[in-house]
């Protein structure tokens, strides 16, 4: 062992004299780097792993490292060809063999399926698995639709954006939304579904004192602290385990609808794959 520990640093003090500069054409009658037992490692077969732009120093540790971890990986195959039983060598086989296969194979479904999958999916048909599965679409955390802002108390015309936030007239909420450079957090749009602790997150205030006013429709809530001022109106709640609304559950609908499609078009590949085999005389089954 020692004595291969000492070649392979030979090779790593001529390495880092001669590889680095040279050509990027490569010699494939070139002397290995480092050899243990049978098999060798050449400079081809790590080249790629260096990082480009190292200094020469830093370069040579590199390489010794993966030269190092080369060796040690060919030594620790060495020993378990020597110590690992005929059966257990020859299971282990298998499972490569197994691997490559499936590496194969899912591969190429898996260009098959980018090319032959159609991947647009129409409101109506949203809209029908929604319907058809409601009762599996249960949400396992709260929703609201919410309008907010958070102010703070430096702030001018205070009661101005306050009575604007209150206000359901359009040109209001134009006139807070040409401000939001103004305020630390905005929220205007109330016909959107909102995870609770996404507005927790912006306005922690209702975190430290109880989430539960969030789930409460009210038209007008005021806080205050250190930070500044709080405005909150809740339009509408649903609480664990309701139905989750279509607009909020559409793109986990529209994935499971492609995942669908998928299965089936994987199926169908697969059904002419065997009827062309068999109407080819390249497959049958003997009796």
């Amino acid at each position: 062992m020692n004595k291969t520990v000492a070649y392979i640093f030979l090779l790593v003090l001529f390495f880092s004299c001669q590889f680095f500069g040279l050509e990027k054409k490569i010699n494939h009658t070139e002397k290995p780097l480092a050899t243990v037992y049978n098999a060798s490692l050449f400079k081809r077969d790590i080249i790629d792993l260096i990082p480009r732009g190292l200094s020469k120093v830093d370069s040579v540790l590199i390489v010794k490292s993966i030269i190092n971890n080369w060796a040690i990986q060919q030594l620790f195959k060495k020993k378990a060809e020597e110590n690992l039983s005929k059966q257990e060598n020859e299971s282990y086989a298998r499972l490569v063999q197994d691997y490559k296969q499936s590496l194969l194979v899912n591969g190429y479904k898996e260009r098959l399926v980018q090319q032959q999958l159609d991947t647009v999916i129409f409101d109506e048909e949203v809209e029908k698995y929604y319907n058809d599965n409601k009762a599996n679409f249960r949400l396992n955390e709260e929703l609201i639709k919410i309008k907010y802002l958070h102010f703070g108390k430096e702030l001018l015309d205070q009661k101005k954006i306050t009575k604007q936030f209150k206000s359901t007239k359009y040109e209001d909420l134009i006139s807070l939304e040409n401000q939001e450079l103004n305020f630390k957090a905005i929220n205007l749009n109330d016909s959107t579904w909102i995870r609770v602790e996404d507005v927790l997150l912006k306005i922690p205030k209702f975190r430290e004192d109880s989430r539960e006013i969030l789930l409460k429709k009210t038209k007008f809530i005021q806080k205050e602290d250190s930070l500044g001022l709080y405005l909150v109106a809740v339009k509408n709640v649903l609480k664990r385990n309701d139905i989750a609304p279509l607009n909020y559950i559409t793109p986990t609908i529209k994935q499971m609808i492609l995942h669908k499609r998928k299965l089936e078009l994987i199926r169908d590949i697969e059904k002419t794959l065997i009827n062309d085999a068999i109407q080819n005389k390249k497959f049958k089954e003997h009796e």
